[in-house]
């Protein structure tokens, strides 16, 4: 009997091209409609009976009306992709605010016409009752890669994103993902089933990679002009299924269309680094991050361990000089300015205990790094009349986005412009965006004159990975993401240069940043269950730390066994080791977990 996948060979060989066209002027689905395959005989494409069979020297598919129905490895024979009803689901769907998801397909009088249209290339016409669509199939002969580039549109305005279906996914494959600084787990376990990761806040790189025990095969794009994209894992009941959103950019009250990436799909052999590996190479070339890498100081490298959130006590500096070289320590220091925490930003003026803290800090050798902020101002700032008009909005609401803060208890952002300036007590902070040359200016000009007067060569600006799709997302043409990745850029050029760390690690952040202070699996200051099962996954590790390190984020102190696992969770994510404390007895005494810290640092 002839295996599955000779068939697919043979089937991609053939051909002779037919159009057919309909009663309505249109070409109708195509019973068995070809080119000639491609004189390359590496790869090959033909259309029949509304299917789309490919094959490369790396791996063999169909994709009938949308979906990818079938992917064999032609090395291994190992199929990945099976038993998908085309019938009861949508390859193709349109999205709206409020997570509202309209398909694009056959149902309610619609039909989807399947055409080849030269030897390495396909499309697929969806109409639909709510909208109209395309998916270009091709394929590329060199890598082998099926490229899907989706694309819907309604007359009904506020299209936020079209959505691309995978469905089928054989259930044992694990999904590799850089999800908080990369995970390692089936589509159907609990802490990922069902949920929906926006790049590049959460979705930290456009990769998707599925690992069975010998292989696997992966989905990327190759995007680097940062198009905002998404990740839907699972959907509902159905668990072995990702769903791949190319968004439109805000503002979408009028926008009709969404489209315009590429999905790249391929096989590999090996474990996820071979995948990542090639992604990484297409990252540093798009990006030209050689350049980078040469920037960066040589002490980088040496930091062995890290403090966050210090205490600003002179006895604290001495307790860990004694356990670890201070030329080895990262001390991340908050509470330093004039101002509570949180309070009248951008103005940075230390005060004098701090002036004292750092003076210390410098002369012993440490690198010690104030905690500035990236886009957050208090609106009762003076500066605020220059920038009210660039305050961030959400996409769906156009609310203001920032926080606010009283007694434990978040309040949102105040809408009201009197309430906004007139509670610095409430921790009252707006975001600006960053693409704004005048934000940069304030703010770089803050960050200087402290980094003069306390002679710093590093400083924290917190909030970096907080760039996503708003209402007003272009301003002077830049997006929040770009405009981040100028941010950072401006503020290590300041002076003789400054290394610059920040919160949170994407692709985007990772090209200016030195250190990253890195969040666990949704468990930014408490845990949340299960949360064990994320570590041992160092993607993000992997695909960045060559620019950027990171370090632990919150209650990394020891003191319980939570503290414990949110310790040990950052080292299997290839963090420097990490500790919060609160006074030098913790390192002249150390529990267990600090102990354990210190001698990695040692080491």
């Amino acid at each position: 009997m002839m295996r599955r996948r000779d068939f697919l060979r043979a089937a991609g060989i053939t051909a002779a091209f037919a159009n057919v066209s309909g009663a309505n002027g249109l070409p109708s689905a195509v019973a068995a409609t070809s080119l000639a395959a491609s004189d390359n005989k590496q790869a090959s494409m033909r259309v029949e009976d509304h299917k789309i069979f490919i094959h490369t020297h790396t791996q063999s598919a169909v994709i009938e009306k949308g979906f990818l129905t079938s992917l064999i490895s032609e090395k291994t024979g190992e199929e990945f992709i099976k038993d998908v009803a085309v019938e009861k689901g949508a390859a193709l769907q349109l999205l709206y605010r409020g997570d509202e998801t309209i398909s694009i397909d056959e149902s309610k009088f619609g039909n989807i016409i399947t055409r080849q249209i030269s030897p390495l290339k396909a499309e697929i016409v969806f109409h639909s009752w709510d909208g109209d669509g395309v998916i270009l199939v091709c394929v590329e002969s060199d890598s082998g890669d099926i490229l899907i580039e989706p694309a819907a549109y309604s007359s009904r305005p506020g299209v936020l994103a079209c959505r691309w279906n995978m469905a089928g996914i054989r259930p044992d494959l694990q999904l590799v993902a850089p999800f908080f600084q990369g995970i390692k787990l089936k589509l159907d376990d609990s802490l990922i089933s069902d949920t929906h990761w926006p790049w590049p806040l959460y979705w930290e790189a456009g990769l998707a990679i599925l690992q069975s025990k010998k292989g696997g095969f992966w989905i990327h794009t190759r995007d680097n002009r940062y198009r905002y994209k998404a990740l839907k894992v699972g959907l509902r009941a159905q668990k072995n299924h990702l769903g791949f959103d190319t968004q439109a950019y805000g503002p979408i009250d009028d926008n009709l269309s969404a489209g315009g990436l590429v999905w790249r799909i391929n096989v590999f052999e090996g474990d996820w680094k071979v995948p990542a590996e090639q992604y990484r190479g297409w990252l540093w070339d798009a990006y030209n991050l050689q350049a980078e890498e040469q920037k960066r100081r040589a002490w980088i490298r040496d930091v062995k361990f890290a403090v966050s959130w210090c205490p600003g006590q002179g006895s604290i500096l001495d307790a860990i000089s004694k356990k670890v070289d201070p030329k080895h320590c990262l001390i991340h220091y908050p509470d330093w300015r004039t101002y509570p925490y949180d309070e009248n930003y951008p103005t940075y003026i230390p005060s004098e205990q701090a002036k004292a803290f750092i003076k210390k800090g410098l002369s012993m050798g440490f690198r010690m790094m104030p905690h500035f902020n990236a886009v957050d101002m208090d609106p009762s700032h003076p500066a605020y009349a220059y920038l009210r008009d660039f305050q961030y909005r959400g996409i769906d609401r156009k609310d203001l986005r920032g926080w606010s803060w009283y007694r434990g208890r978040g309040l949102g952002v105040p809408e009201s412009n009197a309430s906004r300036r007139n509670n610095r007590d409430k921790k009252v902070m707006v975001k600006v965006h960053p693409g704004l040359s005048m934000w940069r200016s304030i703010l770089g000009q803050n960050i200087l004159d402290a980094a003069r007067e306390l002679n710093l060569d590093t400083v924290f600006i917190d909030v970096t990975l907080v760039s996503h799709n708003l209402h007003n997302c272009f301003v002077e043409a830049t997006t929040p993401t770009e405009g981040m990745k100028k941010i950072i850029s401006h503020v290590a050029s300041l002076g003789e240069g400054l290394v610059v760390g920040g919160e949170g690690l994407n692709e985007i952040t990772m090209q200016g940043l030195s250190f990253a202070q890195a969040h666990l699996f949704k468990s930014w200051h408490s845990s949340i269950e299960g949360l064990e099962r994320t570590g041992g996954c160092k993607l993000n590790d992997f695909l960045f730390a060559r620019l950027c390190r990171t370090f632990g984020y919150a209650n990394l102190g020891g003191r319980d066994e939570d503290q414990a696992l949110r310790m040990k969770m950052h080292l299997e994510h290839g963090a420097i080791p990490t500790v919060t404390i609160r006074s030098p007895k913790e390192i002249e005494s150390p529990n267990p977990s600090v102990k354990q810290m210190l001698d990695i640092a040692r080491s």
